[in-house]
């Protein structure tokens, strides 16, 4: 018997975006023991990992490999390795908690959208077709806007981490401060602002429409005969 239900589980476990998906595992633990020594190629494995996670949902679609392992591995993946950079940040600016609050917020916001979706009984916690917020519904509903957003929230941590020098700096300094040059570097961070505060007010508000989801289903269950 447990042999029938390995030969079923397998092939799952290898669908190719589950593969990308192992591989941006053994990237970003290259990455976060080389990310002190050297940041230039903590850099570089971080945003090849987190390149993977686009390509792991493309080859999920055209080779028709969804699952929802891949999907729980996929968004796993996202919070452990952003999570870790948060942590890192916390340490390189002041204030600190700064960085654990848009931690704890990426986390808590992500696992209630997740469980909300396994309430309401949907198949992706990107289904969001009934949600009356439009700036929730133009996340999910556009590819290439969530992966605006998400590429530049990545793309400002990388940024500090790389400009930090000592733990006295303030972060709103060090942004401000590159800001206001007029450099490719003060347009990337401009650029990457805008799309990471979007990031963070979807955060907000989907954490609050899934606490909502899940109140909802507590006062239907207790409605019932």
């Amino acid at each position: 018997m447990a042999r029938t239900s390995n030969q079923r589980t397998l092939p799952v476990y290898l669908y190719i975006p589950n593969i990308l998906g192992y591989i941006r595992i053994i990237l970003n633990c290259i990455a976060f023991a080389q990310c002190f020594s050297n940041r230039i190629l903590f850099s570089i494995l971080y945003f090849i990992s987190f390149v993977c996670d686009g390509l792991d949902g493309w080859f999920a679609r055209k080779f028709n490999q969804v699952s929802t392992f891949g999907a729980v591995l996929d968004m796993v993946t996202d919070r452990v390795s952003t999570a870790c950079l948060l942590a890192i940040l916390s340490q390189c600016y002041r204030p600190g908690l700064f960085f654990l609050l848009l931690l704890a917020l990426d986390i808590a916001s992500h696992w209630l959208q997740m469980y909300s979706t396994f309430l309401s009984g949907k198949a992706s916690h990107k289904d969001v077709k009934d949600s009356t917020n439009w700036l929730f519904k133009a996340y999910y509903g556009n590819r290439l806007f969530m992966a605006y957003c998400c590429v530049a929230s990545e793309v400002i941590y990388l940024i500090l981490f790389l400009l930090a020098e000592n733990q006295s700096e303030s972060v709103i300094d060090v942004l401000a401060n590159n800001v206001t040059k007029i450099s490719p570097l003060s347009f990337l961070v401009v650029l990457a602002l805008f799309g990471w505060a979007i990031k963070q007010a979807i955060n907000v508000i989907q954490m609050k429409t899934a606490a909502d989801m899940c109140v909802l289903y507590d006062l239907n269950r207790k409605q019932r005969p």
